[in-house]
């Protein structure tokens, strides 16, 4: 009975210690924000089931940022993984609902890849890439067509029907709690992609 006690004893310790030790990790603690606060949208890489090559989010012709790109500082974990953290163009703003916006051009004047750069989407979405994203360090993902309740990581670059067809239209979707009257905190990115023709925009 006293060695049961004894060992308790060190039980209740090694789990009170454990509390104490605890520690606060950067970058992981949920973030608030204020309605309209912008939440900045992040690139992390390319990856395939198909292939174990990752690519980092530029190495296609995606529009960017109107400043500059800035590539976040990385971890060995980051580094070990093949990401590339880096800033996109997309504005989101917290609690607040956006209709269809074009990032970098317009109709009347569309993007032109060439014909290299249109040869390296085509390869990517013939080897089913997908594009993976972040909001406050949550990652996006896309709701399985067949299933209400099942999602997959990132959402497709494009896919192939008689011919490769890039998802071009992202809708952009963010799950929030309401914390107070005047503070919001995201607990989900969803995203929605499309394969919009031109002509429809216009």
């Amino acid at each position: 009975m006293v060695w049961i006690q004894i060992l308790l004893g060190i039980v209740s310790f090694l789990i009170c210690n454990e509390v104490a030790i605890a520690f606060y990790i950067p970058g992981v603690a949920p973030v608030e924000f204020k309605a309209g606060a912008p939440i900045e949208v992040k690139a992390v890489k390319m990856t395939s089931t198909r292939t174990q090559l990752p690519y980092e989010y530029y190495s296609l012709p995606f529009c960017r940022p109107k400043n500059r790109t800035i590539y976040k500082s990385e971890n060995l974990g980051e580094v070990l993984r093949g990401d590339r953290i880096v800033n996109t163009p997309y504005e989101v703003r917290m609690a607040e609902d956006v209709s269809c916006k074009l990032l970098c051009h317009s109709p009347d004047s569309p993007i032109h890849w060439t014909t290299e750069e249109q040869q390296k989407v085509v390869n990517r979405i013939n080897h089913e890439y997908s594009v993976h994203l972040l909001v406050d360090n949550l990652p996006c993902a896309t709701k399985v067509i067949s299933s209400d309740d099942q999602y997959e990581h990132g959402y497709r670059l494009g896919f192939t029907d008689n011919g490769a067809f890039i998802n071009n239209h992202l809708k952009l979707i963010l799950h929030y709690h309401t914390v107070n009257d005047e503070t919001y905190r995201v607990v989900g990115f969803e995203v929605e992609p499309l394969s919009i023709d031109l002509s429809e925009l216009k």
